[in-house]
């Protein structure tokens, strides 16, 4: 068969499987987990992987819900991410039931391409992506030390083959005071309270001076237990990101100037503590990303290479990239002007128009798995590029 028809095989797969694939996804939809705690979809997506042939490994790296699953021996070695944790609150607004459900979808329909050509496939469970940075957790635990390449797709609001992502760290800050009356005795109190509102206006002072790109943004997590009593203590946590890690060392260090001030001023002894984990930038990979887009324009979605109107977040993928061949599209399910982690995005990620983005996503995936065990010129191209850009 040649690598056409074997495309042809893998859309028709997926197609057949698209009842599956829109209930598993629309399970986890309806069933939020937190990072860490992705119990019942870790459940639900090894056991489809399992009942079509993958040998799986459950709880990879000393993380309770992270898996591989595995077809095939050899080299290229492909993964196809997932990624299943919820947002508090919001449940799926980020998509991850699509994500996930793609992956699946995806590594499944490769199997076709792997019997043929050879190498193997995996889809490697990846959670915590929103709070906890799993990824990076992983490849420290040497997840993806014999991964040749390395893909997801996320839903957006824009067919896009590459993106930019920004580096990120976060930021636990604790102020303690003196509790006291409020009423009676003022005076004898330290208000750790208000030297965290003290701190947000800083901060909104000094994003008038930062670049463009970067982004601080946090919340006050405790801010006192009753409102006549002088707050002894305030807890928030923040978000700090920028587009390479030279800014945001600099802008980190003006961000603690603004804590510093605020205790100052009110008294208040500061602590805090920076999050173990970086999000890095994210690389993708030009070979890889042009494969994937020639491949979603075969199915009648216009995938550019980049989209200069875009908006940038922060993804452990970008950890990923640094270390792997790394690709992180996106696939439209909402309109543009529908924000991502907000209700309407949810709603989408449980729409028809979530299934097809998924199914298309699946189609595109075990397509350039197909371009890659097909044509070895194909995948040395993509090593090379990576080993160049490094």
């Amino acid at each position: 068969m040649d690598t056409e028809g074997l495309k042809t095989s893998v859309i028709g797969e997926i197609d057949a499987r698209r009842q599956q694939l829109s209930e598993l996804s629309l399970k986890i939809h309806s069933n939020p987990e937190l990072g860490l705690e992705e119990v019942k979809a870790v459940a639900w997506l090894t056991q489809y992987l399992e009942e079509n042939g993958f040998s799986i490994e459950r709880g990879i790296c000393q993380l309770p819900t992270a898996f591989r699953g595995s077809y095939g021996v050899g080299k290229p070695a492909i993964a196809i991410l997932a990624e299943y944790d919820a947002l508090p609150d919001l449940g799926h607004a980020c998509g991850h039931n699509i994500i996930a459900t793609c992956a699946v979808g995806a590594g499944v329909a490769s199997k076709l391409a792997i019997d043929h050509f050879g190498g193997s496939i995996m889809v490697i469970g990846t959670p915590a992506e929103e709070l906890y940075g799993g990824k990076v957790t992983m490849i420290d635990r040497g997840a993806f030390n014999d991964v040749d390449v390395a893909m997801m797709v996320h839903p957006g609001t824009l067919d896009v083959a590459t993106t930019q992502a920004l580096v990120c760290q976060t930021l636990e800050v604790e102020f303690f005071g003196q509790a006291a009356h409020a009423a009676a005795q003022p005076e004898a109190g330290i208000n750790a309270l208000e030297a965290m509102l003290q701190s947000f206006t800083a901060i909104n002072s000094l994003r008038q001076h930062i670049k463009t790109k970067a982004r601080i943004h946090g919340i006050i997590t405790d801010g006192g237990k009753a409102h006549n009593v002088v707050p002894a203590h305030s807890a928030g946590i923040f978000s700090v990101r920028a587009e390479d890690d030279t800014y945001l060392d600099e802008l980190k260090q003006k961000v603690i100037n603004c804590f510093i001030g605020a205790a100052t001023a009110s008294g208040a002894r500061l602590q805090y503590k920076w999050g173990a984990i970086r999000c890095a930038p994210l690389h993708s990979n030009l070979t890889l990303a042009q494969l994937f887009s020639q491949n979603m324009q075969s199915l009648g979605r216009q995938m550019p290479l980049s989209d200069p109107g875009q908006t940038f977040g922060s993804t452990d993928m970008g950890n990923v990239s640094q270390v792997v061949p790394s690709i992180h599209p996106f696939v439209a399910i909402a309109p543009v002007g529908v924000a991502h982690h907000s209700t309407q995005f949810a709603l989408a990620a449980a729409s028809e128009a979530g299934t097809q983005g998924l199914l298309d996503a699946a189609k595109a995936l075990a397509m350039t798995v197909v371009d890659l065990v097909a044509n070895p010129a194909i995948a040395s191209k993509v090593k090379e590029e990576f080993e160049q850009t490094k």
